[in-house]
């Protein structure tokens, strides 16, 4: 029992000795066992409660209704137990956070349904050795899978790819460090510029190498002139990311370089880029992840060849967006399963680039190399040499 005294002019509230104590909250996140508990129930009553009404009682029926009810249901039960046990603000916090986590599982559902179903029809073709170490050179698209292969779109793929990040990667860095570490009137121009060609079409940027790399120039259609277009496209990917993640390197690191006598150059090189590692391999992996499932440009640069093709300035080369494109449109059941077996080992080779994009880009220690050269050198005003530290 809880009794009131007052002291002055204000009411203290006394618990009795008898009186239960409160149970604590092992943590702010985690809900106590009676939460839990109410929160699965009031599920698991919307889960009844939909099934009912989209089954039974409305003309209803199929899976989609189910869930749109479950959800909805599981929205309004979730608000009237938080309202029985709490106040307004506890309601909106159970209410909103349901919601955010049936987004989380909405566009996960949708990822993983995706990638499944790719997997699921693609893997017939994938069973199969040759699959991987020929080409389509006297393949039909009706032919069984135990013919043909994707090994020159691979090949393509990989080449174009290397080609574009040789190309993209210095520039889009050098971009970033521009914007970030020179500033100025003219690095305002140069972000503008930067987002607005994030947005740019991808078949712009196709037309844009063919008139100029191929008919101006007058350059044969090749795996060169498909790189340069996907450059085009992996450039302003690449820089955004990159300003932004220089743009979050602490200014302390900086300023002790700098009063430690290196200059701003050796500042950038050997403090804000190493300190930057792990998010310039982030920026590379979108950059090559857009350029990697990019169609029309490859297709107005470079075209579609059923051989392999290693050089690129040696004609038409394909790549595994073209062959997919091209396998699709074909209308035939083989060709299509080979279509989504190559869709899967695009994202296969997707995932291996950014796996060694991360163990390259790992840090190699907590101190930056160059503090960690400079700081034992100027301890006390005193410059000591290899030998002195020995």
């Amino acid at each position: 029992m809880t009794t009131v005294q007052q002291v002055g002019t204000t009411y203290v509230p006394i618990l009795d000795d008898d009186a239960a104590p409160a149970v604590p909250r092992g943590s702010l996140g985690r809900l106590s066992p009676e939460e839990r508990f109410v929160a699965w129930g009031t599920w698991a009553a919307a889960f009844g409660l939909a099934w009912v009404m989209t089954q039974e009682i409305l003309p209803l029926a199929g899976i989609p209704w189910f869930l749109i009810f479950f959800f909805a249901c599981g929205l309004v039960m979730s608000g009237v137990t938080a309202a029985m046990q709490g106040r307004s603000v506890e309601v909106s916090d159970r209410v909103v956070g349901a919601v955010i986590v049936g987004g989380a599982v909405l566009v996960g559902a949708a990822l993983v349904s995706t990638i499944g179903y790719i997997f699921y029809r693609g893997w017939e073709p994938l069973t199969h050795a040759n699959f991987y170490l020929k080409d389509m050179s006297g393949v039909g698209p009706s032919d069984s899978f135990d013919k043909g292969g994707v090994l020159h779109a691979l090949v393509g793929t990989v080449i174009e790819l290397a080609i574009a990040v040789a190309i993209t990667l210095p520039l889009g860095i050098g971009t970033a460090v521009f914007m970030t570490e020179v500033g100025g009137k003219f690095a305002t121009v140069v972000r503008t510029v930067v987002e607005a060609m994030t947005a740019l079409p991808s078949i712009v940027a196709g037309l844009f190498i063919y008139s100029v790399f191929i008919v101006a120039l007058g350059y044969p259609r090749s795996g060169l002139a498909a790189g340069l277009a996907l450059g085009v496209m992996m450039l302003p990917i690449i820089a955004r990311a990159a300003d932004v993640v220089l743009r979050v390197v602490p200014g302390g690191l900086r300023e002790a370089s700098l009063a430690l006598g290196a200059g701003k150059w050796k500042t950038v090189w050997h403090v804000v880029l190493p300190t930057a590692r792990s998010g310039l391999a982030t920026a590379l992996i979108l950059g090559i992840a857009r350029g990697a499932g990019e169609t029309s440009p490859v297709l107005l640069t470079s075209g579609a060849a059923a051989f392999l093709v290693a050089d690129p300035t040696d004609g038409v080369m394909n790549s595994l967006p073209l062959f997919i494109y091209t396998n699709v449109r074909s209308g035939q059941g083989a060709a299509e399963d080979r279509a989504f077996a190559a869709a899967t080992v695009l994202l296969v080779l997707v995932l291996a680039l950014f796996v060694i994009a991360r163990l390259l880009a790992r840090p190699r220690g907590n101190k930056p190399p160059l503090l960690s050269r400079l700081v034992p050198r100027r301890i006390s005003g005193t410059t000591s040499t290899p030998e002195d530290r020995s």
